[in-house]
């Protein structure tokens, strides 16, 4: 999938921009927490600057023809107050909502749990439940909080936000595919404990019981494992679905259904497979994830968590460009 292009006029001269419909903030860094007013002059301004942190040169991205935003955030409080012009500017948008409850050594620069519940809380009934999606995420275990305190943490924190969501996404932490993770929780004297099959059925086994109280959607995250059988789909994160749901945008509505495999668009807002060509290939294999334009950059979130991929080992973070 290739996005139209155009030709920017910059300060640094004409520069050739790509034009997405649909922009991601951001799988990378916390937009939302800590680059809301970077944000907010960039959609004023028409474009961004994006760097790739593969090779470390810069693409610039219009938003010319930008319908949908999706935000990915530990603390979103920073961007309510630009919630109005986010609707005045007529761009659909939800929220990806990382809301974890672990100690301080793995999240050490969160605001305190029961500020973001209060956020989660208050950005539902400002936005609609709908548009904020409790990511439990990722489930980590280590050699101080095992199974059975994990999923106590997580059935207390469905109790606070199951009427404040319409879904709850997890992934099982793979802290072995990561060296970059691997070294910052043993900086840390942090020891996790790997996932196998019989872990993850017993995480999967409980949400199922949760969820008789909670009924809500869940799902996991980019995870190879089946777990149909306890009512757990796999979650599409840049999800055409929610998408069109949310939209009322003529060309993002034509853009999606074309390649959606309902031939007829009978109903728009079923859940229905997608063509190769719709698919996000610049994600994991198992990721569901619909095309996007990613605008966040690595070694960039203050957050700093110890399971972050995208922050260095030594914790050396600079701003975002």
């Amino acid at each position: 999938m290739k996005w139209e292009k155009e030709i920017l006029l910059t300060e640094e001269g004409n520069i050739e921009a790509i034009m997405p419909l649909i922009v991601s903030a951001s799988r990378s860094t916390d937009i939302p927490a800590f680059y809301s007013e970077w944000l907010i002059k960039a959609l004023k301004r028409g474009y961004c600057r994006w760097k790739n942190p593969f090779n470390g040169k810069f693409q610039y991205v219009s938003f010319k023809k930008m319908k949908h935003i999706v935000f990915w955030s530990k603390n979103p409080a920073p961007i309510i107050p630009y919630i109005k012009y986010l609707d005045e500017s007529n761009y659909s948008y939800y929220f990806q909502f990382t809301l974890n409850d672990y100690p301080s050594n793995i999240e050490p620069n969160l605001p305190p749990l029961s500020e973001r519940i209060a956020t989660f809380k208050l950005l539902s009934q400002l936005i609609g439940r709908e548009r904020v999606i409790w990511r439990c995420d990722p489930l980590l275990l280590t050699e101080q909080n095992n199974i059975e305190g994990l999923l106590d943490k997580i059935y207390s924190l469905g109790n606070n936000l199951y009427k404040y969501t319409n879904k709850l996404v997890f992934s099982y932490a793979d802290i072995n595919e990561y060296r970059n993770v691997h070294a910052s929780l043993i900086r840390k004297n942090i020891m996790h404990v790997d996932f196998d099959v019989e872990k993850m059925l017993i995480i999967a086994r409980s949400m199922k019981r949760f969820n008789q109280e909670w009924k809500i959607e869940i799902a996991t995250c980019c995870e190879k494992i089946n777990l149909d059988q306890f009512g757990i789909a796999h979650n599409k994160c840049i999800d055409d679905g929610l998408i069109l749901q949310l939209t009322k945008d003529k060309e993002l509505i034509s853009f999606l259904s074309k390649y959606r495999n309902d031939p007829c668009h009978g109903d728009l807002f079923s859940t229905v497979s997608l063509n190769n060509a719709l698919k996000d290939k610049g994600q994991r294999k198992e990721c569901g994830c619909i095309v996007s334009k990613d605008i966040g950059q690595y070694n960039t979130c203050s957050h700093l968590c110890a399971y972050c991929y995208a922050n260095p080992p030594n914790g050396n973070i600079k701003a975002m460009e």
